[in-house]
């Protein structure tokens, strides 16, 4: 397939990488363009809208301001050469979701919200968890695509915001399973007993799930650099859960401790570590 992928960060670069090994020929664009000269095999652009165009276009840019920017305000949709589909594998709010998803509808460009589960490790075995919401023709379209970076695609339903509600799901869950390992270690250690071990042998049991043993193992060693995601990054989908949550008259308190708790951690200068280091915030009130 020809496809435009827009956006190169920690994840989008590897991703796109993987389009690159199964054969694709992907255009690529960058804020900063070093990123992508740096894909072997890929094809930088001087524009997002050389990159918006093809088979399909995919943009994976850091939050909300950024897709506007490049996508609403950049004035992609009203080029004269446009995707057969454009995958957002963002993780944004669901109300721009839902206002793309319509202002695409405007433009004749058809558009799938596709967000993913996994760090760049994952990314770069192909091994991401893909939720993807949309007409079923558009993304039957794009499956190869998806087959080449992740090991599942999840369907969520044909309006494109659904994915993006699933996706801030799971991230408030993934934040609040660091937060319990950060007070269980803290806890244990206010006892005598070594935090560490205490991990090892929950994560090793009752807890053993991804999320608890790969994050468990990142406070056991205090492994917070270089980031996979970043506490600012966590920060940013904790406040879009919340505010989703508003939306729909769903109270969300423990999202609300999260929230100040890595605001805590980022007025300590953690922001730019990996979100895994939450857990230091407990470590660190109780005096540890």
């Amino acid at each position: 397939m020809d496809v435009g992928f827009i956006g190169l960060g920690r994840m989008g670069r590897v991703m796109a990488a993987r389009l690159v090994a199964a054969g694709h020929r992907v255009r690529v664009w960058n804020r900063s363009p070093e990123a992508a000269r740096a894909i072997e095999g890929a094809e930088p652009v001087a524009s997002p809208a050389e990159a918006f165009a093809g088979d399909a276009a995919i943009t994976m840019l850091a939050d909300d301001a950024a897709l506007r920017a490049v996508t609403i305000e950049g004035g992609l949709l009203d080029s004269g050469q446009r995707p057969g589909v454009h995958v957002g594998m963002s993780t944004i709010s669901v109300a721009l979701a839902r206002e793309l998803a319509a202002v695409h509808g405007r433009a004749g460009v058809p558009y799938v919200s596709a967000p993913v589960f996994g760090r760049p490790d994952a990314a770069e075995k192909g091994a991401l968890n893909i939720i993807a919401a949309g007409d079923d023709a558009s993304i039957a379209r794009v499956q190869p695509l998806f087959d080449a970076m992740g090991s599942k695609t999840w369907r969520f339903g044909a309006e494109p915001e659904k994915a993006n509600a699933v996706k801030l799901a799971g991230n408030f869950m993934l934040v609040s399973a660091i937060e319990a390992m950060g007070e269980a270690a803290a806890f244990a250690e206010g006892h005598g007993i070594a935090g560490a071990d205490v991990l090892e042998m929950l994560t090793s049991t009752l807890f053993a799930s991804p999320v608890y043993k790969n994050y468990g193992a990142m406070i056991m060693e205090g492994r917070y650099e270089p980031p996979g995601f970043t506490m600012r990054l966590g920060l940013k989908d904790v406040r879009l859960a919340l505010a989703a949550g508003e939306a729909v008259n769903v109270p969300m308190p423990f999202a609300s401790v999260l929230r100040d708790n890595l605001l805590d951690a980022i007025a300590h200068g953690d922001g730019d570590k990996d979100f895994a280091g939450l857990a230091t915030v407990a470590a660190r009130r109780s005096g540890r």
